[in-house]
């Protein structure tokens, strides 16, 4: 067996070692709970973490995405998680030759002018390489690791398991439809020809926006499992976070129309606005825009649920309660009482409280990005206890997830913005009809299914 080969029978055997792991921790919680024991769970949070700490694949990504959910999970599990590392470990070259001869066929390497042994970026399912076409063009190869798919099962598995000894603790979030949503999502991550097709369809949304770049998909080098796009040159976003005050303005303002543009007038967001995720490129010397660079998360909306945005922010501006509870129904969120519609307000006041305020402001005083929404979540989290629990639809999850993403940017660059007047601007001409017939088109030019009778895109 060589080395390759035998690095991917290890990591095979960390899963199963991982699950074994993860199923005594399971055991030992329940004991405690049949025998009436207090949980400590700062010590069960590292504990789980114990167990989960030589999985280095994507439920890294899905523990991250759960920190943002006020009671996902227990908030010291949350945390801990967070801390584990995202990346696989890299593929070598030799593994490398026989991926891409799995893709390409063997005659692969002619079909480009140079590939680069060693990979440029790795992340949770696959890893990048730099490599030039046969015409001269920078490309970037986003390879995806062997077997993956069995991976991702056995994390979901793993994380079906967490959510379980969650359900014991009496949670205040009702995590079904979460868990549902994360396991839809994390799959089509796998499909590098639908995150094509995403890529496309941010290319068309985003045509004629010149601070703000799309990589071009190389479609008769990409497959399922191989994504060739052009390589975007950029420097990493929080390199600019010393800038002057009006650079930083400057990128905030592009990250929220690169965010805002496409959902308010295709239904459509970037779903993981990890810093990673971005990156800034220069024109005469000078930070000029951004470049959007993942497209693994992309979620497509059905036209009623941004105008349930729309509504529950006209709702919170004009003090309108029937608008708010009215937002809330159309999301999908059921047998909601005075109280349970409070303790959303809670919520849904965070996340829109910096777009209420016609003024120039920073989106949060005295927070760092890490602790965003931690003292809301904690306010949220107390009250279902007393009042749940909520069943949080799926439709919310990654829009709350992108939420807090970029507010953490926005505090990474110390932004001071009228959000008002940018929110505004971007919602002034929605009509559900035409963003109806709009999103259609958009999805038929870039092959991306519709949302039209699929419940869980």
């Amino acid at each position: 067996m060589d080395r390759e080969s035998n690095r991917f029978s290890k990591r095979v055997s960390r899963y199963a070692r991982v699950g074994t792991n993860v199923g005594g921790f399971a055991a030992r919680m329940a004991g405690a709970r049949f025998f009436g024991r207090e949980i400590d769970r700062s010590k069960s949070a590292l504990e789980l973490a114990e167990a989960l700490g030589g999985l280095k694949g994507p439920i890294m990504k899905v523990a991250q995405l759960l920190a943002t959910i006020p009671d996902a999970l227990p908030a010291e599990y949350a945390m801990e998680l967070a801390k584990l590392q995202s990346q696989a470990p890299p593929m070598g070259w030799a593994f490398v030759k026989r991926r891409m001869a799995a893709e390409l066929g063997p005659d692969w390497q002619k079909r480009f002018a140079s590939f680069e042994r060693a990979a440029a970026a790795s992340a949770s399912l696959g890893q990048v390489h730099r490599a030039e076409s046969l015409d001269g063009r920078v490309l970037a190869c986003k390879l995806q690791y062997p077997d993956m798919q069995s991976a991702v099962e056995a994390d979901l598995r793993q994380l079906e398991i967490v959510f379980a000894i969650h359900r014991r603790m009496e949670p205040a979030i009702e995590t079904r439809e979460i868990a549902q949503e994360i396991g839809a999502r994390i799959r089509e991550e796998l499909d590098y020809a639908l995150e094509a097709g995403h890529m496309r369809l941010y290319h068309d949304i985003l045509r004629k926006a010149d601070d703000i770049r799309v990589p071009e998909v190389w479609s008769e080098l990409s497959t399922k499992r191989l994504l060739t796009m052009g390589w975007l040159e950029g420097r990493p976003l929080l390199e600019h976070k010393e800038d002057s005050l009006e650079i930083r303005n400057r990128l905030a303002e592009t990250m929220f129309k690169a965010w805002w543009f496409p959902f308010s007038h295709y239904g459509v967001i970037h779903g993981d606005p990890h810093l990673g995720n971005y990156s800034v490129f220069e024109e005469g010397g000078e930070p000029a825009g951004i470049n959007l660079l993942d497209y693994g998360c992309i979620r497509i909306f059905p036209p009623r649920f941004v105008g349930g945005v729309i509504d529950l922010y006209n709702g919170l501006r004009t003090d309108n309660r029937e608008l708010v509870v009215h937002a809330y129904e159309t999301w999908g969120f059921r047998g909601l009482t005075n109280e349970l519609i409070d303790t959303l307000n809670i919520w849904a006041s965070f996340i829109y409280g910096p777009m209420l305020e016609d003024r120039v402001r920073k989106i949060a005083e005295g927070v760092s990005a890490a602790e965003y929404g931690r003292r809301q979540a904690f306010e949220v989290h107390k009250a279902l206890k007393e009042k749940g629990p909520v069943t949080v639809p799926r439709e919310f999850v990654f829009m709350d997830r992108a939420a807090i993403g970029l507010g953490g940017v926005f505090i990474h660059l110390k932004a001071e913005l009228n959000y008002y007047r940018l929110f505004n601007e971007t919602i002034e001409a929605y009509d559900e009809a035409v963003l109806a017939e709009r999103q259609r088109a958009a999805l038929e030019v870039a092959g991306v299914p519709s949302t039209e009778g699929l419940a869980d895109h």
